[in-house]
This record gives C-alpha cells, sequence and structure tokens, in this order.
C-alpha cells in the first residue's frame, strides 16, 4: 500500500498528504484490509516523498523511495485490554501481551499508535507536560571526545565520550579491510557493521544526556547549547585535512546527542535554548578578551592572567550567552507582574518497542 503511494505522488507529482490522500484512497480499496490502515500508507507515503524531494535537491541521480520492510502501522483501531494489545489484523484480531515494563511506562499516558513489525512491536505515546520555569541555567559545549557542562554559578562538569570515538575507529578499521569488489555485498556489509557502531554508540549518548537532563531537572535549569547547523562544511574533501582526520570529524555524533537531549527535556518540560556557536572557544568567559591556546586542551588569557581548561570555558561562554534568551535574572532585575498560568504542552515520547516471539 504504501508503495502505490508513493508510485502515485511521484507521477502525479503530488507533495501533500491531503492530495496523496484523495488520489490514493481509493485505489487503495483493492486490499482487503480495514479502511484506516489506508491512512496509516499515505502518511508514511507523504514522508518518504518529503524525504525523497529533499534528497533530489543534492543528488538528482537519486533512486525513488521503495519500501522493503514488512510493516504496520494502526493510529485508529487498537486496544489495550488489560495486559495486551489488540491490532485488528484478522476479524478476532491480534493479541499481544505485554511485559511488566511496558504496562508501567504507558500506563497513565496517551497511546499514540502501534507499529507491528516481525520481531517488534513499537508503541508511540503522548502525556501532557507542564512548562518548567528555569531558575537558571546549564550550557553544554559538545566535543568529539567529551561533553562539558556549566552552570551560571560556574561549577562544570565533564562527561566522558572518549570510549564512543573508540568504537567509531574500530568499525572504521574493520570496513577498511573490506576489498570485495560487489557493490551489493559491500552495502549489505557496511550496514550490518554501521548498525553495531549506531546501538553501542548510542547507548553511550543516553547515559550522557539522561544524566544532563537529570541535573536541569533536579536544579530547575533551563538547557543552552550551540546552533551547530552545517558545521559538516568545515570537514568537506579538499580543505586540505587528512582523510583519518576528516572521518573522526565527520563520524561526530553532535546531533544525535543534541536530540536526545531536547526530546528528554522537552519530556520534562525544560527550556532549550540555541545560542550561535561563533567565538565560545576563542574568547574569555570572564573579560570577554582572546585567548590563546597554551597546551593541548588549555587556554590563557593575558588579560586576566589565568589558564583554564578550554571546553569548561566554552560551556561558560555558551550558559552566559542564554541568559540574552531566558526569563533568568538576578532577583533586583525582577519586574513586578500579574501571575500567569503555567503552559501545559502536550509532548510525544520516543517509541517504546518491545521484542515479540515469533
Amino acid at each position: 500500500m504504501v508503495n502505490d503511494c508513493v508510485r502515485i505522488a511521484i507521477a502525479e507529482n503530488v507533495t501533500s498528504r491531503q492530495s496523496l490522500g484523495k488520489r490514493a484512497y481509493h485505489q487503495l480499496s483493492r486490499y482487503k484490509v480495514p479502511t484506516y490502515y489506508r491512512l496509516s500508507a499515505i502518511s508514511k507515503a507523504t514522508s518518504m516523498i518529503s524525504n525523497y524531494r529533499k534528497t533530489l535537491e543534492k543528488h538528482p541521480d537519486a533512486k525513488k523511495p521503495f519500501a522493503t520492510k514488512p510493516m504496520l502501522t494502526d493510529c485508529y483501531g487498537f486496544r489495550i485490554i488489560g495486559s495486551h494489545i489488540r491490532i485488528p489484523i484478522s476479524i478476532k484480531g491480534v493479541y499481544i501481551k505485554l511485559n511488566k515494563h511496558t504496562q508501567a511506562v504507558i500506563s497513565g499516558h496517551t497511546v499514540r499508535s502501534v507499529t507491528l513489525t516481525v520481531r517488534t512491536v513499537s508503541i508511540a505515546f503522548s502525556k501532557e507536560t507542564a512548562v518548567m520555569e528555569p531558575t537558571g541555567l546549564i550550557g553544554i559545549d559538545r566535543n568529539l571526545n567529551n561533553v562539558t557542562t556549566a552552570t551560571l554559578d560556574g561549577k562544570t562538569q565533564v562527561h566522558d565520550l572518549s570510549e564512543a570515538t573508540k568504537i567509531k575507529a574500530m568499525y572504521r578499521e574493520v570496513k577498511s579491510h573490506f576489498k570485495r569488489n560487489d557493490v551489493r555485498i559491500g552495502k549489505r556489509i557496511f550496514g550490518k557493521y554501521g548498525l553495531k557502531q549506531r546501538n553501542r554508540v548510542n547507548q553511550r549518548l543516553h547515559l550522557v544526556s539522561k544524566a544532563i537532563v537529570e541535573q536541569a531537572k533536579t536544579e530547575k535549569l533551563g538547557i543552552v547549547m550551540e546552533n551547530l547547523k552545517g558545521i559538516r562544511r568545515l570537514y568537506r574533501k579538499g580543505n586540505g585535512q587528512g582523510k583519518e582526520y576528516r572521518s573522526r570529524l565527520n563520524s561526530w555524533s553532535f546531533y544525535e546527542l543534541q536530540r536526545q537531549i531536547e526530546y528528554k527535556a522537552t519530556w520534562e518540560g525544560i527550556q532549550v535554548i540555541y545560542v550561535h556557536p561563533a567565538k565560545t572557544s576563542s574568547t574569555c568567559a570572564i573579560c570577554g578578551s582572546q585567548i590563546s591556546e597554551c597546551t593541548e586542551r588549555l587556554v590563557y588569557c593575558r588579560k586576566c592572567n589565568r589558564t583554564v581548561d578550554r571546553d569548561e570555558n566554552a560551556a561558560l561562554n555558551i550558559v552566559k550567552r542564554g541568559v540574552r534568551f531566558a526569563p533568568v535574572g538576578l532577583a533586583g532585575e525582577a519586574m513586578v507582574q500579574e501571575p500567569s498560568k503555567q503552559a501545559i504542552l502536550k509532548v510525544d515520547a520516543s517509541k517504546l518497542t518491545q521484542l515479540t516471539k515469533s
């Protein structure tokens, strides 16, 4: 059904879900399934077409999208009955038992959709979250081997990510020994090792992002990060950098860490602010003057006559820039205002996935 919708969208140059629905809904009637699965297929095809059009801007010869993974997404007909979830595939439906952890996580929340694959059941749910009024800020400086945080009172903390860098280097070394001149087999092997690398690295990123958000929640802090969009252009081929250097920097998972921090913070009602990254590592966080590197990770300020870790200095610059965009200030700067009701946001969680026995 998804592939039929993709074919119709490309043939008729359809871009929106509403237009695709008008053209494809009745054509999908030949599939003997509940009608709400047509809507799910149309939504999935619309997102695939949107990504395809973005890819065409950079790669005009990109292949047309085609769904190959068996998957069933239900947004309307599923029911949670006790410790089971009922998916209406047949007349009686298919019942899948949920483990105690899954039941505990989704209890009290609104379940939005259920996605069934050959081996897993993924449940997407949401909740209403009150936006927290921050009493301070925490700045995050993302680096290749560590993540450094700093608060407005000058307290800093370093989260080590060197293990993730070693994992990436190990898999680059493994894939570099593959010499067989077969594109089909090469894609399969590279995909296998790429999945293993991603799972191992993401686990370490989850531990760091969880610790940062937990600190922000406990101390009622807003989160400030640099907007690093477009930084990959610094490490393009032809910039005069070595292949190994470009490989290390282009494998930097700065956006994945940002994504994890952002959705976990939103789930807890924590405000996330983005600031411009210019000169956060080259100016002094105390006086704002130019600093110079004296060793590998230390910088020296002539005006302040002090030596400090460059990552801690950058994190302090980031958190101070965030003060301009957040309602955080000294007690003497407060203004009297009418009390306002706290905003309530509906937040979508990441999909909770449970393995099923086939």
